[in-house]
C-alpha cells in the first residue's frame, strides 16, 4: 500500500478527504485518531488495513456534538445521559446500542456502538464539518505505541492514509475512558483521565468490566489485543531498583528519578505528566535502540489506573 499523504494545517481540507471517502488522521486531546465516513463502509476497512488492525476491534464514532448522537445510537438511557451531560466533549466513550444504519465493520458486528465527542479545538472544527459521524481508532499501526504527536503519526501511516491534520501535540496521551452503558450495572471497560472516582459521582453504581478472554468479542478497542508496545522489552516494577548497570541499553520512566545506569531516563513530576509523555517515550526508546525500558507503576487512582493499565498491556499482561 503506497499513497501520497497530504499533510494539511486546514480542518476544512481535511474534511474533504473524509467527505470524499479517505482516510484522514486528525489530532484529540486524548491521542491521534484515524478517521473514515462512518456510513461507508468501504472507506471503514480501509481504516483496518492502514493500521494492520484486527477485523474483531470494533471502532468509537466522534461527533462534534452530543446532539448527534442519534444519528448512530438507537437509545442514549439514564446513564449515558449523566455521563454525557458531565464529560462530553472531553476524553470519555460512552457505549450505547447502535442505530441499524451504523455497519457491522464499525461494531464488529456488535449491537453497540462507542461514541465520544473530543475537546480538541482542531479536532471540534475539523468534525463540525464532515457530512457524516466519524469512525476513528487511535492513528498508528496497531499494536504499536498510540501517536501523540502528528511525527508519530506520519512515521507509521505515510503513504497510507490519505490525509494528515496537524495539531498540537495531545494534552492527555492516554486514549479515552470507555464506559458501557447498554450493562446494567454500567460497566468500565477502559481507563483513562476521567477516572473511576469521577464516573462514581455521577453513576454510582458503576462496575469494572472484567478482562476479555480469547474467545470473546470485545466490547472496546483496548480490552483484547496486546497494545501501546515499543520494540523494547518491558520490565514493570512497584520502586526503581538501585540501579540499571547490569543491563545495557536500558531506560527508565516514572513518577522517581532514573537509576543509576539508565541510558535514557524520566521522571514524571506528576502521574498527568507521567500519561501525557508515556507513548512518546517509547518511540523515542525505539528510535535510540533501547533493549529494556524500565516502567514505574503509579498508584491505582485517577489517571494512574489508565497509566497502569496501558503499562500492563504493553509488556503483553
Amino acid at each position: 500500500m503506497s499513497m501520497q499523504t497530504v499533510v494539511t494545517d486546514s480542518p476544512l481540507e481535511a474534511t474533504g478527504f473524509l467527505n470524499r471517502g479517505g482516510l484522514v488522521a486528525f489530532p484529540t486531546e486524548t491521542v491521534y485518531g484515524l478517521g473514515a465516513d462512518v456510513f461507508n463502509p468501504g472507506a471503514v476497512a480501509g481504516i483496518f488495513t492502514a493500521k494492520g488492525r484486527p477485523s474483531d476491534n470494533p471502532l468509537i464514532v466522534h461527533l462534534q456534538d452530543p446532539d448527534r448522537i442519534g444519528e448512530v445510537a438507537s437509545e442514549i438511557n439514564t446513564p449515558a445521559r449523566a455521563l454525557i451531560a458531565r464529560f462530553f466533549p472531553g476524553p470519555l466513550t460512552v457505549v450505547l446500542r447502535k442505530n441499524h444504519s451504523v455497519p457491522d465493520i464499525v461494531s464488529a458486528g456488535l449491537p453497540t456502538v462507542g461514541v465520544r465527542c473530543p475537546s480538541h479545538p482542531v479536532a471540534a472544527e475539523f468534525l463540525r464539518h464532515c457530512r457524516h459521524p466519524v469512525a476513528a481508532p487511535s492513528a498508528n499501526l496497531s499494536g504499536r505505541p498510540s501517536p501523540t504527536d502528528w511525527k508519530a503519526v506520519f512515521h507509521d501511516l505515510g503513504g497510507r492514509i490519505d490525509c494528515l491534520l496537524r495539531g498540537e501535540p495531545s494534552t492527555i496521551g492516554l486514549e479515552s475512558t470507555i464506559v458501557d452503558c447498554t450493562a446494567d450495572p454500567p460497566l468500565l471497560l477502559r481507563s483513562g483521565a476521567i477516572g473511576l472516582e469521577s464516573l462514581m459521582e455521577v453513576v454510582p453504581d458503576l462496575e469494572l468490566a472484567t478482562s476479555c478472554t480469547p474467545g470473546d468479542a470485545p466490547k472496546s478497542p483496548g480490552m483484547k489485543y496486546r497494545h501501546y508496545s515499543p520494540e523494547a522489552s518491558i520490565v514493570l516494577v512497584e520502586a526503581p531498583p538501585h540501579d540499571l548497570l547490569q543491563l545495557p541499553q536500558a531506560a527508565w520512566i516514572g513518577l522517581s528519578p532514573p537509576p543509576e545506569g539508565a541510558i535514557l531516563g524520566m521522571a514524571c513530576r506528576s502521574p498527568e505528566e507521567y500519561a501525557r509523555v508515556l507513548f512518546g517515550f517509547f518511540r523515542t526508546c525505539d528510535a535510540a535502540g533501547i533493549s529494556t525500558i524500565w516502567c514505574e507503576l503509579p498508584p491505582e487512582e485517577g489517571i494512574g489506573r489508565a497509566i497502569r493499565d496501558r503499562l500492563f498491556k504493553a509488556a503483553g499482561n
